[in-house]
């Protein structure tokens, strides 16, 4: 995977959770990788409720394909400021906008700086590589 392939302005988990920074909020998402990876979507269930406290690496939610089921998972511990309801009724925007309609919660960070310890594109394309 080329670091051209990925957004400039996010960090990226692991998991192929990307993170935005909006304002004092992380707005996360999962990368096309993840959706590739997943095919077609058919089910977005987010879990969490604006004002929900959640730590980082618990499951947000789950995503459904036609080939699997698979959990969300916070990029960092914080409380859930939004939800984007949207993915309920329009599960497909993952497939068609990943990076940007079909942002799934976005999250006020207990810490200022813990974005940092996400994967900037360099380490995340590395990680995707190595995975194929």
């Amino acid at each position: 995977m080329s670091t051209n392939d990925l957004p400039a302005d996010c960090q990226f988990t692991k998991d192929h959770e990307w993170a935005r920074t909006e304002g004092a909020d992380l707005v996360v998402g999962i990368t096309r990788f993840a959706v590739e990876q997943l095919g077609d979507i058919t089910l977005v269930s987010l879990d969490v409720k604006v004002g929900a406290h959640i730590d980082e690496g618990k499951a947000f939610g789950t995503i459904e394909s036609v080939k699997t089921l698979s959990d969300l998972y916070a990029p960092v511990s914080g409380t859930i400021t939004k939800v984007n309801g949207a993915l309920n009724d329009k599960p497909e925007l993952v497939n068609d906008d990943c990076y940007n309609a079909a942002w799934m919660i976005a999250i006020t960070p207990d810490s200022p700086d813990a974005a940092n310890a996400l994967l900037d594109r360099a380490a995340y394309a590395a990680h995707c590589d190595a995975q194929h």
